[in-house]
């Protein structure tokens, strides 16, 4: 496996003299950008140009994590050139929520071949339930392949995310990458480290995503008790405070929800993934150290299992409610995740409305507000 990383900004341009000779049908080019970027192609164009029989896949983001920087209104690109294993893409079009299940079963269905080892998604991070597109990829794939990935982002604006789709950012869009070969090596992590406050209350009547009742009271009306003044900002301020879900009291394992919008009519929120009824729910906040701790946390984990030698791709996928929790203090998640990961690894990423992976092991999750990271390699 050869491995090259390298960034683009306006005013320095590409960090590299020239594109590194890498193209050819075994190679991914991952490049996750600044929103506006669908709106100025020529950087995209010239990687799309320069790689042209390689699978180029990427997303717009709230940040662009290149090493153990995060960057705006950049490019991060990592090219990953594989030896022995193969890789094949697919796209979908999201353009309802309802739709979210069954493009996860396409995508699956299309990707389901002999050596599937792991399936890499990149989602429309407004016009999709994450839960449900995990759900379809779940049913339709080996219990053994490993699903990671994020949803895209708009910086805090949550006005239009996009992917790329045959060489092109399109918004309402799904790009899913298969890894095929038994030399491939994938490992995962993902932690959070957020506080819960307040009591916790029960799920008294939602539908899919949307929550419009605790304990029987209007869930945004109970939201905006605890958010005081910063109700005002909803939804950009909801990514303060998550909530934390769980099936009941004996649950031990706790799942992560961002809102996306809120219906003020409806007294309802919209989160970026389902909240069950009868699930038990929990506000959460920052807590600058333990965010900082859980990143180095989801590094360890992805770092186990890995190749004993040899380049090592980490892509890290945060939430955009960590970056405005931790603010100039961000890069400190960038930075120890590099630290934990073995030496000379490479790391690209970025900001996002939702991260993909396992829980620790198993069928993969959507998580939010957390740090999740997946490697690459081959043995």
């Amino acid at each position: 496996m050869k491995l090259e990383t390298f960034c683009y900004e306006p005013i320095g341009g590409w960090s590299v003299a020239e594109f590194p000779a890498l193209d050819s049908p075994r190679t991914l080019v991952l490049v996750f950008a600044a929103p506006e970027y669908m709106d100025r192609p020529h950087a995209l164009a010239a990687l799309r140009d320069a790689y042209p029989t390689s699978k180029l896949i990427g997303c717009s983001t709230a940040g662009e994590i290149s090493g153990p920087f995060v960057n705006d209104a950049s490019l991060s690109v990592a090219l990953v050139q594989f030896e022995y294993s193969a890789v094949a893409v697919v796209s979908a079009e999201i353009k309802q929520v309802a739709a979210s299940l069954a493009a996860g079963e396409t995508l699956a269905r299309q990707l389901n071949h002999e050596d599937l080892r792991a399936v890499f998604v990149l989602s429309d991070g407004l016009n999709v339930n994450g839960s449900e597109l995990i759900k379809g990829l779940n049913s339709a794939l080996p219990a053994n392949v490993v699903v990671t990935g994020g949803l895209a982002a708009d910086g805090d604006r949550f006005k239009r995310t996009w992917v790329i789709r045959n060489g092109l950012p399109e918004t309402g869009v799904i790009t899913a990458v298969g890894l095929y070969g038994d030399r491939l090596r994938i490992t995962h992590g993902s932690r959070g480290g957020w506080d819960t406050f307040g009591p916790e209350r029960r799920v008294t009547r939602s539908e899919g995503n949307v929550l419009y009742e605790l304990d029987g009271k209007p869930a945004l009306e109970l939201y905006k008790e605890y958010l005081g003044e910063r109700a005002s900002g909803l939804p950009a301020t909801g990514l303060l405070f998550p909530l934390s879900i769980r099936q009941d009291v004996a649950d031990a394992r706790q799942l992560v929800r961002t809102i996306l919008s809120v219906d003020e009519a409806k007294q309802s929120m919209i989160f970026a993934g389902d909240i069950p009824v009868g699930y038990m729910a929990q506000l959460m906040r920052a807590n600058f150290d333990r965010l900082v701790s859980g990143a180095s946390l989801a590094a360890d984990q992805a770092a186990c299992n890995t190749a004993a030698s040899g380049p090592l791709l980490a892509v890290a996928i945060s939430c955009v409610g960590r970056r405005l929790v931790l603010g100039e203090r961000i890069e400190e998640e960038t930075e120890i995740t590099l630290e934990h990961l073995p030496a000379g690894a490479r790391q690209v990423g970025f900001y996002s409305y939702g991260e993909i992976s396992p829980y620790a092991t198993g069928s993969c999750d959507l998580h939010n507000q957390t740090m999740t990271l997946t490697t690459f390699s081959e043995s």
